[in-house]
């Protein structure tokens, strides 16, 4: 199974808004205790070591390409 990167929401906004409800009330470390138990019970759910590195790759560079792109603007 390839690694979609595309929305396979009908509604990517109530998605997005029901991560954001998720964390509403936690303390920062909470959060993201919150953060890693999700990302586990996802990588779990997808059950493919192979599409669980390609998405690990994808989010170092879009991490690296954020912090780039911070620094250019600065």
């Amino acid at each position: 199974m390839p690694l979609s990167t595309s929305s396979n929401f009908s509604r990517p906004d109530d998605a997005f808004r029901a991560i954001v409800e998720a964390h509403r009330g936690l303390t920062e470390e909470q959060s993201a205790d919150f953060d890693a138990a999700l990302v586990l019970i996802l990588a779990n759910h997808i059950g493919d070591i192979d599409v669980l590195r390609e998405a690990i790759g994808l989010a170092k560079r879009r991490m690296v390409d954020g912090q780039q792109q911070q620094q250019q603007q600065q």
